[in-house]
């Protein structure tokens, strides 16, 4: 019989063959899903052998794999923010990038607490809320609104909210941009002191020429219009009718879009500040508050 050792280097060795990335990683990964084991037990048993099922499964992975589909399709789950997230292909894979608008995001919440004593947040797009559902985490305190136009993907967002014990906290709502709120809301209009956004930001014209993993992604949530900021411009219009007096806003932009944004966020009457730099040096996220709101804080 194969062992464990053996199927995950006959799964690297094909994933490699591929032009896979991170072959080893992904085979690792998906040998660990069809195992149900933890990385620790994974190593323990290496000299274990696989029972014909679940080697057949596991070929069938890397088969799929070997075919671009992403890791976290095959597995249904991903990472982030130390945060186990459910996510399908209704919903954009949760990245490393992001999660610098979160930690942002919470160091900007802490101090509007601090200030306010209370604290209501919206999401805008947050396909598998891994945005919102982190911050319910981190701020057990606070509501938060999110929304997404994408029936599918607010049923992701939801499973999450229930797997991490904050769906009581979090309102998801559907619907195009403010739209999603215009709806509900047409009596007395809810403002927020704190939005945050992971929008789609790739030009139109720049689709097709990224990976084959990324384009199996809903296009809906990669893609940002002829020049990459059409998302920017519907929610920067919105800002006057749902930022709170002193309120924040955090969005995630795409490499040298910072600028661009934030001369919107500007010409909106925002004051902005620098953006938030990720590991590469790339500015990442842009921020802003209304004027005469909370400064910067120092952290």
């Amino acid at each position: 019989m194969v062992t464990l050792a053996e199927a995950w280097q006959e799964g690297s060795d094909r994933l490699h063959q591929a032009g896979v990335e991170s072959p080893r990683l992904d085979s690792e990964v998906l040998l660990r899903h069809v195992l149900g084991k933890g990385r620790a037990e994974f190593f323990r048993d290496l000299g274990e052998p696989l029972a014909a099922g679940v080697l057949e499964r596991f070929r069938t992975l890397v088969a799929r794999r070997v075919q671009g589909t992403p890791v976290a399709y095959l597995t249904g789950h991903k990472e982030f923010f130390g945060l186990d997230f459910k996510v399908t292909p209704a919903v954009l894979i949760p990245r490393p990038e992001t999660e610098i608008l979160v930690e942002r995001a919470l160091q900007v919440a802490a101090d509007l607490v601090a200030a306010k004593g209370e604290l209501r947040i919206l999401d805008l797009g947050t396909g598998s809320g891994a945005i919102a559902v982190t911050l319910a985490v981190g701020l057990p305190t606070v509501r938060l609104v999110a929304t997404d136009c994408s029936p599918a993907a607010l049923e992701v967002a939801g499973r999450n909210a229930r797997r991490q014990g904050v769906h009581a906290r979090i309102d998801l709502r559907q619907g195009d941009l403010w739209a999603a709120l215009a709806a509900q809301d047409a009596v007395r209009r809810p403002v927020f002191d704190l939005i945050v956004s992971n929008p789609p930001y790739i030009p139109a014209d720049e689709l097709a020429a990224l990976s084959r993993e990324v384009r199996q992604e809903p296009r809906l949530a990669l893609d940002g219009g002829p020049d990459g900021l059409a998302f920017y411009r519907c929610l920067v219009a919105g800002l006057p009718a749902y930022l709170a007096p002193g309120g924040w806003v955090l969005l995630e932009v795409g490499a040298g879009q910072s600028s661009a944004v934030n001369r919107l966020l500007t010409e909106a009457g925002l004051t902005v500040l620098p953006p938030v730099k990720d590991l590469a040096g790339i500015e990442r996220v842009v921020q802003a508050h209304e004027p005469g709101g909370l400064r910067q804080p120092t952290r």
